[in-house]
This record gives structure tokens, C-alpha cells and sequence, in this order.
């Protein structure tokens, strides 16, 4: 008699393996969290900064692991950091916190204006997908860019770029370029696995780190780096002079990613005048541009001049003067958009990981965890007496390593940006120069070249199938190699010049 096929579990169900192993995951993470606790206090670590350093283990291994949502992973290390904090001073001067005293300390991060630009913009993110901007933004680029191998190339890096100016959610960019690129594949009458395909989802991936790097509103990992910068240091720095620092290395590494993807994956393009039909026919399918999209891209603009210009020609910050553009945005008949249609689309759970991530690193400072995991770790390299770019690269080289384990460069600069702050203020440089090397640090922590697994971009692009591992792991490598001897570089001339370091 056949055996009847047994049934195959709901679509986007995990499968017992999967659970068992989020479960076990999970469970280590809470392990480890006891057990830092447990362990006597070290000489120099306060009760509560131990307490720190176990939330460190405990959110780094959810992270990795990705055994629960970025959402969870927020609310467990609230919850457990109340647990733990309660009946501990931070300092000798203060009295045993409560539950409502711990839980206040860990809302800390929730009160910070760099959630709030966060949030707006991934507003703005909803805007132009709602609009449909982002698609004709793209499809015009690569219509008037060309359709030969360098020319496609060229053109994929510069649709990355332009949305990374307006885009903070590396995400929701490679997510409206992918079907893009796939498009043009296709009707080039390639199949996706093709070396062009190949070439234009790896670009398009490796692309999006670069310009997180370039653009201060490209990532929320700068935004929660800066928000760290800002506490230890007492200053920040502009929008326009985050674009002007980052511009050599990020043009370099343009050119670097340009060259290696043609040399490497080497693409080719068949006859190419059914591609061109096909992005005509899109292009004319979304019609004449809209009301919407003429309001939204006035909006965008004067974003852009307002960011641009921010401590020259207005004393309007980011956060400020992104929220008031958001505000526009949701008016009637000036906007493009209504709250009820925005919030259902926007992903709150990366606000309220933003937000615990703050709090966390808050936490790690105040409680003096960050100083000494500092000098247990880095200080033990004898990096004090270096010259600042034989400590840069110490510090990225670090950074490089760490990031294989990571799959979120939020989590990693939650993680490593405290503790970089808390070294450089034992080294003998002035408060600039620390500010500087803080500042290469979190250009640094953007960079997931190596493996699709080192940013959701990358694992959206590898879902594609357009590319093996080896495939993009190959030109990774090449990548930050070149990223990594352009930090020393850049670190030992045209930053110095520049006033970064």
C-alpha cells in the first residue's frame, strides 16, 4: 500500500530542528547571563557593572544567533536588566536602585533624540515606497546609465547611492532594487545565477555597505554611534561633515568594489534591446510622475539642503529638522501619506532594538563596565604608546574580526563603540583626536563585505540565489583589504589634514 506524503508544514513556519535550536540558543544566552552573575565581582567592577557586562553576553549571544526577533532580544535585556539591577547602586554614592529606579535607567535610551530620527526616518522610507519614488528613482538610473556589463555595474551603485541619501534602512533599499535588477537580468534572457546576475546582487549588496559608511542618515548604526559620541565627548558632528570625512573612503572604495566585481565575477551582457524595451515599459507603466511623488521629492530636497547645511546656514540638527519633514509628510493635502497607512509599515521592532541598544550602551558607561572591559581587553595591547594610526588600526582590525559573528552592525555598534569610547579616554590624545578615532571606528563597524550572514542586506541579496557564498565572500575578502589599507591610510594623511584625527 503507498505510503501517503506527510504534510509540509505552513509556509515561513520554523521546523522542529529550527526551534529546538532557537530554543537551546536562547537558553545558553540566559546561562550565560547567570553565570557572569554568579562568577565573583572582579577588582575594579562595581556590583551593577557586572550585572552589564552579563546583559553584554546575554544580548551578543541573541544577536548572533538570531534565536529570537531584534524586537525580543530588546524587551528580554529590559526585563532582564531590571531583574539584575535591582537592590545595586551604579556608584558608591548613590542608594540601591528599585524595579522602578532599574527600569527608568533602562528607558534612558528611549528618550533619545537619535530614536527619534531613526524613527522619522523610516517614515521617510515608507513615504517613497508608498509613493512608489523609490522604483522610479531606480528604473530611471539604470535606463539612462546603459546596458554593458560596467555600465549596469555603475549604474547599480549609483541607484545605492542615491537612496541611500533618503533611505536610512539598508533593508528597504537592496529590498525596491532587487526586483530591479532581477528584472533586467531577465530580460536580457539571463537566468538569475548568471554572471551578471551574480555581478549586480553582489554590487548591490557590498554597494549598500559602502554608503552606509558615507551618508551619516544611511544606518541607524551611525545614528547609535553618534548618540554614544555625543554622551562621552559633548559634541557631534554635522551631517555635511560626516559626508566630507567619509567622501575619500567612500569614493575609493567605490572604485575598489567597481573593479574587483568586474575582474572577479566578470560580467556579460547578450543583445541587449529587449532589456532596454523592458525598463521603457516600466518606466511608462508608472505613468507620469504623480502629485505625491512632486510633494515628496520637494520634501527630500529640502532634507537634503537642511542636513547639508546643518551648523552653517540654520542651527537646526538632524533629528530636528528630519522630524519637522516627516510632520509635512502627514499633513493633509501637503503630505503624501496618513498615520494609519504609515505606521502598518514601518518596522517598530527596529526602533525599540535602537532604543534598548542605547540603553545598554548608557549602561555599560555609567556603571564603569565599558572602562574596564577596556582595559582588560584592549588595554592589555599595549596600544597606548602607538602612534594614533598603529591604534586605528589595531581598532579596526578588532572591529573586522568581531563582525564575522554578527549579523546586525546595530548590535555590533551597541557593543563595541562603548568600549572603544572608554579606551580612547585612557589614551594620551586630545579629546578631538579620541573623538576622531571613535569616528573611523563607526565607519568601521559597517563593514559586512565578507560573509552574506554580516548584514540583512546581504541575506536578502543571497536570497536570491543569484550567488554562491564563495562568490561573495570572494570579492568581500578583496573588499576589505582594500577598506582596511585605506583606513591606515587615509589615517596617516588626508584625515590628519582633514581635522578627523
Amino acid at each position: 500500500m503507498p505510503q501517503t506524503a506527510a504534510a509540509s508544514p505552513p509556509i515561513g513556519s520554523p521546523t522542529v530542528p529550527a526551534t529546538n535550536r532557537k530554543l537551546a540558543f536562547l537558553l545558553l544566552a540566559l546561562a550565560l547571563y547567570g553565570l557572569v552573575l554568579a562568577l565573583p565581582t572582579p577588582a575594579g567592577l562595581s556590583p551593577a557593572g557586572q550585572v552589564s557586562l552579563g546583559l553584554l553576553a546575554l544580548v551578543i549571544t541573541l544577536w548572533i544567533s538570531e534565536c529570537v526577533s531584534p524586537a525580543t532580544s530588546a524587551v528580554l535585556l529590559v526585563g532582564m536588566a531590571v531583574v539584575g539591577l535591582m537592590g545595586k547602586p551604579l556608584g558608591n554614592a548613590t542608594a540601591p536602585l528599585g524595579s522602578a529606579g532599574a527600569l527608568n535607567l533602562m528607558l534612558a535610551g528611549f528618550s533619545s533624540s537619535a530614536v527619534l530620527l531613526v524613527a522619522a526616518a523610516l517614515f521617510l522610507a515608507v513615504a517613497l515606497k508608498l509613493t512608489g519614488l523609490d522604483r522610479r528613482v531606480a528604473l530611471l538610473v539604470m535606463s539612462r546609465v546603459g546596458l554593458s556589463p560596467t555600465r549596469l555595474t555603475l549604474g547599480a551603485m549609483l541607484v545605492g547611492f542615491v537612496l541611500a541619501l533618503f533611505i536610512p534602512s539598508a533593508t528597504a533599499r537592496v529590498g525596491a532594487v532587487i526586483p530591479i535588477m532581477v528584472g533586467i537580468t531577465s530580460a536580457l534572457g539571463l537566468p538569475v545565477t548568471s554572471s551578471l546576475g551574480a555581478t549586480l546582487m553582489v554590487v548591490t549588496a557590498q554597494a549598500c555597505s559602502i554608503f552606509n559608511i558615507g551618508i551619516k542618515t544611511g544606518a541607524a548604526q551611525n545614528l547609535i554611534s553618534l548618540n554614544f559620541m555625543q554622551a562621552a565627548f559633548g559634541h557631534t558632528i554635522t551631517w555635511g561633515g560626516w559626508f566630507l570625512a567619509a567622501l575619500p573612503f567612500t569614493l575609493a572604495m567605490c572604485a575598489v568594489l567597481f573593479a574587483v566585481s568586474l575582474l572577479l565575477l566578470r560580467p556579460e551582457v547578450p543583445e541587449k534591446g529587449a532589456a532596454e524595451a523592458k525598463l521603457r515599459a516600466e518606466l511608462a507603466a508608472l505613468g507620469p510622475v504623480t502629485a505625491p511623488e512632486k510633494r515628496l521629492m520637494a520634501v527630500a530636497l529640502l532634507l537634503l539642503v537642511l542636513w547639508s547645511t546643518e551648523g552653517w546656514l540654520h542651527p537646526l540638527d538632524t533629528a530636528t529638522s528630519t522630524q519637522l519633514g516627516i510632520a509635512l509628510l502627514l499633513m493633509p493635502r501637503i503630505g503624501v501619506m496618513h498615520w494609519a497607512q504609515a505606521e502598518k509599515l514601518v518596522p517598530w521592532g527596529t526602533v525599540v532594538l535602537f532604543a534598548a541598544s542605547i540603553s545598554l550602551g548608557l549602561l555599560l558607561s555609567r556603571t564603569g563596565a565599558a572602562a574596564w572591559l577596556a582595559q582588560a581587553t584592549l588595554g592589555q595591547l599595549g596600544l597606548g604608546t602607538l602612534p594614533v594610526v598603529a591604534v586605528v588600526g589595531a581598532l579596526s582590525l578588532f572591529s573586522i574580526v568581531l563582525h564575522l559573528g554578527f549579523a546586525s552592525a546595530t548590535g555590533l555598534a551597541s557593543t563595541l563603540i562603548p568600549i572603544v569610547i572608554a579606551f580612547t579616554q585612557t589614551l594620551p590624545v586630545s579629546k578631538e583626536t579620541a573623538f576622531g578615532i571613535v569616528l573611523v571606528q563607526s565607519f568601521v563597524v559597517s563593514f559586512g563585505f565578507i560573509l552574506p550572514t554580516n548584514a540583512p542586506q546581504n541575506m536578502l541579496c543571497y536570497g536570491t540565489g543569484a550567488f554562491g557564498m564563495a562568490q561573495f565572500a570572494k570579492v568581500g575578502l578583496v573588499v576589505t583589504l582594500a577598506g582596511f589599507g585605506l583606513i591606515l591610510l587615509l589615517s596617516a594623511t588626508l584625515w590628519p589634514m582633514m581635522g578627523v584625527l
